[in-house]
């Protein structure tokens, strides 16, 4: 009895520490290697986030989005961004220190994020962004990708929301 306990919670550590390892920083650069157009849109981004109303923030933003967040012609958001991801950023934003300190960036190159007109392919850089001061909690990630061979998308878009 004492031995599949024992084994269960041998188990339950190997799954855990499999699920941590796997947040790899393998492909991590330094911060302040991070490309200026990057963090120009990542402050435009907090900066959309700190609209007025929602109504504001999903009307500004759709001119940095892209890839699964915008339709696939790239018009209008995906009909579940705004409800969802946006609303989750936009009323937890305030719990984040800005100007945005951040601590980490990961670099991926990705095949493709989205559909039809508005696919795009490239870099992908994920930013992790600090909380304030005396809250709880750990950086939040915002990925950003510089968009390469499309024929009209050139600058880089947000492709992905919600981790605020």
């Amino acid at each position: 009895m004492k031995r599949t306990k024992y084994l269960k919670v041998l188990m339950c550590i190997f799954i855990f520490s499999t699920f941590v390892y796997s947040q790899s920083t393998k492909n991590d650069i330094p911060v302040s290697q991070l490309p200026s157009s990057i963090k120009n849109i990542l402050d435009k981004y907090v900066e959309i986030l700190n609209s007025e109303t929602l109504n504001i923030c999903a009307e500004k933003f759709l001119s940095i989005a892209g890839g699964s967040l915008v339709n696939p012609e790239g018009t209008s958001l995906r009909s579940t961004v705004k409800p969802f991801s946006l609303t989750k950023d936009f009323n937890n934003i305030k719990f984040y220190k800005q100007p945005v300190e951040i601590t980490r960036v990961n670099v991926q190159y990705s095949n493709g994020a989205g559909f039809g007109q508005s696919a795009i392919k490239g870099k992908i850089y994920k930013i992790w962004i600090q909380k304030k001061d005396n809250v709880q909690g750990l950086p939040a990630p915002v990925s950003i990708m510089i968009p390469e061979g499309h024929p009209t998308i050139k600058e880089p878009k947000v492709i992905n929301i919600g981790s605020f």
